[in-house]
């Protein structure tokens, strides 16, 4: 069984569930100010800055297994438009809800049974160790699923241009002339055609010459 190792009650993310007390019914309502933690977010596209404040607002419900969850956390997120690389900021809402179990303990809180044939699913729940709960892995795979995976800086930007990189959403009338591949090679054997033409005007018909000597 995956228990959370030695949790500091310091960490803001770890909360105390003593006052709440394990009779099934009881609830607790929390908010919290929170330091946003490294990586909080989808690497290198989109997410929220380390030290950056989250909101939290949580409902904490005993129940016989253990405490459920449920809450939402609020920030701003920070990253990068994929239509036209420009910085971006968003406002972030994400919800969950997850349930922290009590390990099988008795009275004096030391662990009486060990794990059985269900080992694998215990390795993905959440324990309550000594009272106290960590919610930073539940808060991450909030965010996570809260985020764009395709941030945008406005739903309607039209991105860079395909030519020379120019952001389109400053020059909505910008645009290259373009040639098409396909008529390259004939306009350039017309090109070819046209300056033969010219010699041939510029150029006496063959044999008049000869003819006006004689």
């Amino acid at each position: 069984m995956a228990l959370n190792a030695r949790l500091d009650h310091r960490n803001p993310l770890v909360f105390d569930t003593h006052e709440l007390g394990r009779r099934p019914g009881a609830l607790q309502r929390l908010t919290r100010t929170v330091d946003a933690p490294r990586d909080l977010g989808i690497k290198e596209v989109v997410g929220v800055p380390e030290g950056t404040p989250v909101e939290l607002d949580l409902r904490l419900e005993s129940v016989m297994e253990g405490v459920l969850v449920t809450g939402t956390a609020r920030a701003k997120a920070e990253g990068e438009c994929v239509r036209c690389l420009e910085p971006l900021e968003l406002e972030l809402e994400a919800d969950f809800q997850e349930m922290f179990s009590y390990p099988d303990a008795d009275d004096r809180g030391r662990v009486i049974a060990e794990p059985g044939d269900d080992a694998e699913d215990d390795e993905d729940r959440l324990f309550i160790e000594d009272g106290l709960f960590d919610l930073e892995p539940v808060l991450r795979d909030a965010v996570v699923l809260a985020l764009p995976m395709q941030p945008v800086c406005q739903e309607d930007c039209p991105g860079l241009c395909s030519e020379c990189g120019a952001r389109l959403a400053d020059d909505p009338d910008h645009h290259h002339d373009a040639v098409d591949i396909r008529w390259a090679a004939l306009q350039g054997l017309a090109g070819t055609m046209k300056d033969g033409e010219k010699d041939e005007m510029s150029g006496a018909e063959p044999g008049v010459d000869e003819k006006q000597e004689k």
